[in-house]
């Protein structure tokens, strides 16, 4: 890892004064946040997470555990993105309405505590991906995006962070609950908790089948829904007679709808560099 990245990282947070991490416990937030620790003195930096039920409790959870270990307060900011709807009837552009309601609400508190500005986690990649309407929301109410500000793509932030022993530098990403629900199903608190129920009862079947998985979602569709694994768990369950159709009739007994498929995990699609 090159030393300019992390001089570039520190230089960038540094000149911000005081800042709200908009922070979710996953790799990314967690560097910026680490950097602030660095770069900025003792209250001037505030990790804020959104608490919403599109936050996966154990989310919730590690990202205390986080906070603390970077020695880092951290606020706990109410949301309601399921009043606003825009967010609802996710037509598409679910994200802006989120961001435009989470940003808004850290950006309230980081003046109430007379701090600065708010920054999050975006890196340079994410400028990169086919679809990313939030960003358009934290470019209106103008956030600060250190890592991508310093041109440090996701490798520089896995690297970083490894450097600086952080516990979640391999941590996969762990998008908001209502990313599993596809584009024309409207959001409800129901479906929400129906998500983070499903991956739990996954997570937990294929543990007893001795499978680890790294990437695991489970998304509902319009008809049906979908389990999709990270290519080792994938190929382990089917390795296992019976146990793929075992995981799609448990989450059917769960309450998920209509017929159930299991396949790849699929990433995010990103722009190739010009």
């Amino acid at each position: 890892m090159s030393a300019g990245i992390e001089d570039r990282l520190l230089a960038r947070v540094r000149a911000l004064g005081s800042v709200a991490v908009a922070f979710s416990g996953g790799v990314d937030s967690a560097l910026v946040l680490a950097a602030a620790v660095r770069a900025l003195p003792r209250g001037r930096v505030l990790a804020a997470i959104a608490d919403s039920p599109s936050l996966a409790r154990a989310e919730l959870a590690a990202a205390r555990e986080i906070a603390a270990g970077l020695g880092a307060e951290l606020a706990e900011v109410p949301v309601v993105e399921l009043d606003v709807a825009g967010y609802r009837d996710n037509a598409g552009d679910r994200c802006y309405f989120c961001k435009q309601t989470v940003l808004t609400a850290i950006s309230g508190l980081a003046h109430r505590r007379g701090l600065a500005h708010v920054a999050t986690g975006t890196h340079a990649d994410d400028h990169r991906a086919v679809h990313r309407p939030g960003l358009r929301a934290a470019r209106e109410l103008r956030i600060a995006e250190p890592l991508a500000e310093a041109g440090l793509g996701k490798s520089d932030v896995r690297a970083l962070a490894a450097a600086w022993s952080l516990p979640v530098a391999d941590k996969p990403s762990a998008p908001c609950l209502a990313s599993r629900i596809s584009v024309g199903v409207p959001v409800s608190v129901g479906r929400l908790g129906l998500v983070e129920r499903a991956e739990i009862a996954v997570g937990a079947r294929l543990a007893e089948a001795g499978i680890r998985t790294r990437d695991l979602r489970v998304r509902l569709l319009g008809r049906g829904f979908r389990v999709e694994l990270d290519a080792r768990a994938r190929a382990a369950v089917e390795a296992r007679p019976g146990l793929a159709a075992a995981v799609l009739a448990e989450l059917g007994g769960l309450g998920l709808a209509g017929p159930g498929t299991l396949s790849a995990y699929r990433a995010p699609v990103l722009v190739p560099p010009q």
